[in-house]
């Protein structure tokens, strides 16, 4: 399934951008950034469930937010693109 994944992390003080570090690189280690603190990542419910438990440990719940949105398996008609950037099909094989 689609999870996109959007955060925004408090940045005042240097603890603030040590959690946003970790957060960024955490989702990147799991999809692809779209924007600069938007992800798209394809899971499995459990793979879903770890990410998710990972990223609230590191943030501070007091200034910082995650949001997560289900797109399911069926993503590709919910998806449009506009602009710079373009993505690949995380869905198709990757050849480097």
């Amino acid at each position: 399934m689609l999870i996109l994944i959007t955060y925004d992390v408090s940045t005042i003080g240097s603890e603030g951008r040590r959690r946003l570090s970790k957060v960024a690189k955490k989702c990147v280690d799991h999809g692809q950034r779209v924007q600069n603190s938007v992800f798209e990542c394809i899971l499995d419910a459990a793979q879903f469930r770890r990410l998710k438990f990972e990223l609230e440990e590191l943030i501070d719940k007091e200034t910082d937010s995650l949001r997560f949105y289900n797109l399911g398996d069926n993503y590709k008609s919910k998806v449009q693109h506009v602009g710079a950037k373009d993505s690949y099909d995380m869905g198709d094989p990757l050849i480097l």
